[in-house]
């Protein structure tokens, strides 16, 4: 997206986490990784800021202090507690279970759902002053939420606390109708893994 938003050509390769090429980049074998030329990065926050601050095109950052304090204080907030919450307990309750027969992880969602809604709410409040997280215009900051709004709301507890947010809705519905979004759009959740020999 922060390419597509800057007008940077590149090149997407659809690889696995720890595989080798990705290994040479990120010390975790995490996603994402780059190469531009000679130069490798891994982590979204560092890859954004190189090509925001790389390429001409609109700012993905904002220039004014507190403006830009707030963009890095949502990627943090959102990279640091949200995904935690979100991602890797909500919706890895759905996709990567871990239970007998690979139904969801049910105790896992009823016990983060509360703190699933105060997430969504929050959101919901920050976007209701400016329909942005940061100052006034799109910034990386918007950005860095949008996939995790997009999976939230393929699943129940997710869809219902965004119905119940309505700034957000429209935050994410304005958002993703963006050139940035739709050329970028993200894979599908993965069919539930169940553990293996169960079923």
């Amino acid at each position: 997206m922060a390419c597509e938003e800057k007008g940077v050509a590149y090149e997407l390769k659809p690889l696995s986490p720890h595989c080798p090429e990705v290994n040479a980049i990120h010390p975790f074998g995490r996603i994402p990784a780059m190469r531009h030329g000679d130069f490798e990065l891994c982590e979204s926050k560092a890859i954004a800021t190189y090509v925001d601050l790389a390429f001409p095109g609109p700012r993905l950052f904002p220039t004014a202090a507190r403006e830009v304090a707030l963009a890095e204080q949502w990627v943090s907030l959102v990279n640091t507690k949200m995904d935690h919450t979100l991602v890797r307990t909500y919706l890895f309750a759905y996709i990567f279970p871990n239970t007998a027969d690979g139904s969801p992880n049910r105790a896992a969602i009823e016990g983060v759902k509360a703190e699933l809604q105060a997430h969504v709410q929050l959101l919901d409040r920050a976007v209701s002053r400016t329909g942005y997280l940061a100052g006034g215009s799109l910034s990386f900051a918007d950005l860095n939420v949008m996939p995790i709004l997009f999976y939230l709301q393929k699943f129940p507890e997710g869809s219902a606390a965004m119905a119940a947010a309505p700034r957000l809705a429209e935050f994410y519905e304005r958002l993703s109708a963006r050139p940035s979004f739709r050329n970028t759009m993200p894979p599908p959740p993965p069919p539930r893994q169940s553990t293996p020999g169960a079923g």
